[in-house]
């Protein structure tokens, strides 16, 4: 499958962080059908968002090392499709990343998440009751807060944010997940989980959300598609063969493309399941999202969207607000990389349709090459 391209300019060595991923937001804010007014209001809310990170050339190497994308660009877009309308356009980011270290990068996030409540008029307070489990004076892993924009028109975004259940060390991250759930009512919930390998994220929905959600993140590694078929939680969740079939596609196991036949990385990312509480009374989750890290399932990322198109079409869905979407972020053919599309998901929420998701990459600093290319010889962007 290949992106129809819009000559999409690939950014210079004077340019920044700040103008290649708001520029990359702008193309993708009109190809999901927001006005040009509420992508300039996108933008320059990334770009705030991004702080003194903006300004940074990027012929320097990244501001830090983040967990958010391969390249270590603090930014992902992603687009949810349901059927009967246009996608949801989502930016995912790390307003910290260009602390000194992990506790001031939660600072850094804190106040962005803050300033953004008090621009857009909602409160943090369970965010704030949560300060001391997530974002401790000498936090540990891999993250310390990550911010994500649902971008509506009308140009107020929905918010959420992501915390590391392991920022007072990975032993203590099931007890911090228990707590926290605990804190925000929700006194059954860690029960209802799933097994898993260990705890990923902790999210909150903040602001304007008919039923805001508290969500789990799990890592599961290894894990087989009758597996992946057991893991929701949820009641009146989707069935397990669904799962499964998604899986499979997903990861490339109905024959399309590497799909674990040994040319893949002989180390995979695991598959991530999410549960989000809405209510306190059963204990039980409303919702179940599975992730497939499809970037480490493929060849390149022509495979990667031969299955999202796929995917796509058993959910009634068109691609191509996909393909545009691939064009607008970079003008590199989708074979001569991997990590443009970097997961696929399928999400089930009561009284909703399933949601079929696609995470985009922004690849501000480098292409991850693809199957078959040495690892020394990385596919840079000019």
């Amino acid at each position: 499958m290949t992106a129809s391209r819009r000559g999409a300019p690939r950014p210079s060595g004077t340019d920044t962080l700040g103008g290649h991923t708001s520029r990359q937001l702008r193309d993708l804010c009109e190809i999901v059908g927001l006005t040009a007014q509420d992508g300039e209001v996108y933008a320059r809310t990334l770009t705030e968002m991004l702080g003194a990170a903006a300004e940074r050339p990027l012929d320097l190497p990244p501001p830090n090392p983040t967990f958010l994308s391969d390249d270590h660009t603090p930014v992902e877009f992603s687009l949810s499709f349901v059927p009967g309308g246009a996608p949801t356009l989502r930016v995912l980011v790390e307003p910290g990343c260009a602390a000194g270290g992990l506790a001031q990068n939660g600072r850094l996030g804190l106040r962005a998440v803050r300033e953004t409540a008090a621009r857009w008029g909602f409160a943090t307070d369970r965010l704030d009751e949560l300060e001391d489990l997530f974002l401790p004076p000498s936090p540990k892993g891999p993250l310390a807060l990550w911010c994500a924009l649902e971008l509506r028109p009308g140009g107020v975004p929905k918010v959420k944010v992501y915390l590391n259940p392991a920022a007072g060390g990975q032993k203590r991250a099931a007890a911090t997940v228990r707590e926290a759930l605990r804190r925000l009512g929700h006194r059954d919930a860690f029960a209802a989980l799933p097994p898993h390998d260990r705890h990923l994220f902790f999210a909150l929905d903040l602001g304007d959300w008919a039923e805001p959600r508290v969500k789990v993140y799990l890592a599961h590694h290894d894990l087989s598609a009758v597996e992946a078929g057991a893991l929701s939680r949820m009641e009146g969740g989707p069935l397990a063969a669904e799962t499964e079939e998604f899986f499979r596609i997903a990861a490339g196991q109905n024959g399309d493309g590497d799909g674990g036949t040994g040319s893949g990385p002989s180390v995979r990312r695991p598959v991530q399941s999410c549960h989000a509480f809405t209510e306190t009374a059963s204990g039980l989750p409303s919702g179940f999202t599975l992730y497939v890290p499809v970037r480490d399932y493929a060849r390149h990322d022509g495979d990667a969207l031969t299955r999202a198109t796929a995917l796509l079409g058993r959910y009634g869905q068109d691609p191509a607000p996909l393909l545009g979407a691939v064009s607008a972020v970079t003008d590199r053919s989708p074979e001569d990389g991997v990590g443009l599309v970097a997961y696929l998901a399928l999400a089930h929420q009561q009284g909703r349709p399933p949601r079929v998701t696609t995470y985009v990459s922004s690849e501000a600093y480098q292409v991850r090459p693809p199957v078959g290319l040495p690892a020394a010889e990385p596919v840079t962007v000019p």
